[in-house]
């Protein structure tokens, strides 16, 4: 079988690096590197909604040759700039022709926490991945006994590593959470065959703690099935091939991405999960520490020219480079000639529109013509049921609910919104409006979801870190139970 013949093999180089590097000497180079303290791996696929592991390879033993000029620094820099949460990166050179140089170098250029993809068999590759600057290895229960996979855990945890513990049957998965895993994968693809079944994932998942971070490994090679993984309810999706192989790996990854928040705006896609979080209105370089810390799914650049909080498209394209990827971006206009809009998306500013004003049918028909799959977000002041009843009747890939004048922090009415009862399969909707801490949980019993805010985090007209972190934690304290604190 190819485990068999990569297991002899990772046996046979572990052997080679022992005699260049033995045990004691690689142990100590390990214990004398600094190590990052908050498993940074864990912390960054625990952010909220769906995280994507992107994964370095230039080759498989199922596929052969994926990648024949391979410029690993140039992939994982396309990642890191999509928004991926993490990079594998494969290190066994005979059937994926890795190498731990390819780690060495991706580590020393890429912000983002490192998984050593290998096969780990020795309690000698834990210590050389934490030299090699990776922040979380590979633990693959069909090769590893109970008290090795117990060892190498604590083992890992004591140099700062993190553990993608992978399993494909329930056994292993019940194997992986007696011994405490705090990160397990499912496999769709079986390593005796190679074949795929994504139904695998889907079927184990109830066996993982909501505790326990869940990634969804192999078989995602389209928008749909990044969807399918979030109806199975995993936490993260590691994905390969289908990057490597996109004539545009940016553009790729953040078509999952959106796939993925897609889904989780529909009814079933928000089951068990919490509400997103807009913060609206940025427009200075002192609000990006904060967004970067909590990590919002959406911040709003406001291009309408009347509005306090506008900004020049300069300024708001100058803040998405300062900005982590993970974050989308939302471009608010108001009546504004589409070339404006489109000037806006091509610049990388924005990757979501939002509309204020009085946009007709024909205005959005024309819109998506020249932005073919950029999401549109329509907005509405609701005064009154009518109000409510014509957003409805509006085409668009996302609804947003606003007080009677926008961009006040006045709140609507919100038993104008009772009749959602009578849609169940309304897609999720935005809810802005006078939102602040005091009055998040009556919002968020509407089933939004996501909720956008603004003036509700802001002391004296700009943003106040301490507010925009307290509205974040209080949306993520009552309504995101699984994720590791």
């Amino acid at each position: 079988m190819i485990l068999d013949t990569l297991v002899q093999a990772a046996q046979s180089r572990v052997a080679t690096d022992k005699i260049t590097m033995p045990d004691q000497a690689m142990a100590q180079m390990a214990l004398d590197t600094p190590i990052r303290e908050g498993f940074l791996f864990e912390q960054a696929l625990g952010a909220p909604g769906m995280s994507f592991i992107a994964e370095v390879k230039k080759a498989s033993p199922s596929k052969g040759m994926i990648s024949f000029d391979y410029p690993y620094l140039d992939i994982a820099q396309d990642y890191q700039l999509a928004g991926a949460a993490a990079i594998s990166v494969l290190t066994e050179p005979t059937q994926f022709l890795g190498s731990d140089t390819h780690l060495r170098d991706i580590a020393a250029h890429v912000a983002l926490p490192i998984l050593r993809k290998d096969f780990t068999i020795d309690a000698y590759q834990i210590y050389q991945a934490r030299v090699l600057g990776a922040s979380a290895v590979l633990l693959i229960c069909s090769i590893l006994g109970d008290a090795q996979l117990k060892e190498y855990l604590r083992l890992a945890d004591s140099l700062g590593l993190s553990c993608l513990v992978e399993t494909h049957s329930a056994q292993e998965v019940e194997r992986a959470v007696e011994a405490g895993a705090r990160v397990i994968g499912v496999n769709n693809r079986d390593l005796s065959s190679f074949a795929v079944d994504t139904s695998l994932s889907a079927g184990l998942r109830s066996l993982v703690p909501e505790d326990v971070l869940f990634v969804w490994e192999s078989g995602v090679t389209s928008p749909t099935q990044a969807a399918e993984a979030v109806r199975a309810r995993a936490d993260v999706v590691l994905v390969g091939e289908y990057l490597m192989r996109a004539q545009d790996r940016r553009a790729a990854l953040r078509e999952l991405r959106s796939a993925a928040l897609d889904e989780m705006a529909t009814p079933m896609g928000q089951q068990s999960l919490c509400p997103a979080v807009k913060i609206c209105g940025i427009s200075r370089g002192e609000d990006l520490p904060v967004l970067n810390s909590c990590l919002p799914e959406y911040v709003g650049f406001v291009f309408a020219p009347h509005s306090r909080r506008h900004v020049e498209l300069s300024t708001a394209a100058h803040l998405r480079c300062g900005l982590d990827p993970r974050i989308l971006t939302v471009g608010v206009f108001v009546d504004a000639p589409v070339s404006q809009i489109v000037a806006a998306v091509q610049s990388d500013a924005i990757s979501i529109v939002q509309l204020h004003g009085q946009e007709s049918e024909s205005y959005v028909a024309g819109l998506r013509e020249v932005l073919p799959g950029v999401p549109v977000i329509n907005a509405h002041p609701i005064v009154d049921g009518d109000s409510f009843a014509e957003a409805l009747s509006v085409n668009g890939d996302y609804l947003l609910f606003d007080g009677p004048e926008p961009g006040s922090g006045q709140a609507m009415d919100w038993s104008l919104l009772d009749d959602i009862r009578h849609y169940p399969d309304l897609p999720g909707f935005f809810l802005a409006g006078g939102l602040n801490v005091d009055n998040l949980s009556s919002a968020m019993n509407l089933g939004v979801y996501c909720v956008d805010v603004s003036s509700g985090v802001e002391t004296g007209g700009v943003k106040d870190p301490a507010k925009v972190q307290q509205f974040i934690s209080a949306v993520r304290a009552v309504h995101h139970p699984r994720r590791p604190s």
